[in-house]
């Protein structure tokens, strides 16, 4: 995702140097301000796409009581209520504490929808979930 948001950045640089004029001599204050106005647009747009693509770059995390079911663990999600089969990293978690974890929740493919989250880290042990 990040390779993509570059390429948009390098395209805008490229498309923004090709379609420069060059100033004419009866109007070069004229031109010299319009350029310096699209030289802060391109740089007003590389800032914007810096963020988002660090924004969404960043990994998510949710925290929520672990427990054991029959084919691996799951994770009841404390914000929206979903139940995620864990997947990926899973050492150091263990059923029955509240857990924060980070990664990503990964489209369902099979045929019972189950949702499942990707971990990469278990970020924080809250010890064990409250009833």
């Amino acid at each position: 995702m990040t390779s993509n948001y570059l390429w948009r950045g390098v395209t805008i640089i490229a498309l923004s140097t090709v379609l420069v004029a060059p100033a004419r001599a009866d109007k070069v204050q004229t031109d010299g301000e319009e350029i310096v106005i699209g030289i802060v647009a391109v740089a007003a747009a590389l800032v914007v796409t810096t963020v988002l693509v660090i924004h969404y770059s960043k990994k998510r995390a949710i925290t929520g009581c672990v427990s054991s079911v029959e084919n691996g663990m799951a994770l009841t999600d404390e914000k929206d209520h979903q139940i995620y089969s864990l997947s990926g990293d899973t050492v150091g978690i263990k059923p029955g504490d509240r857990m924060k974890l980070q990664g990503k929740k990964i489209k369902p493919k099979g045929p019972d929808k189950t949702l499942v989250w990707e971990t990469k880290q278990a970020n924080k042990d809250f010890g064990l979930c409250q009833p």
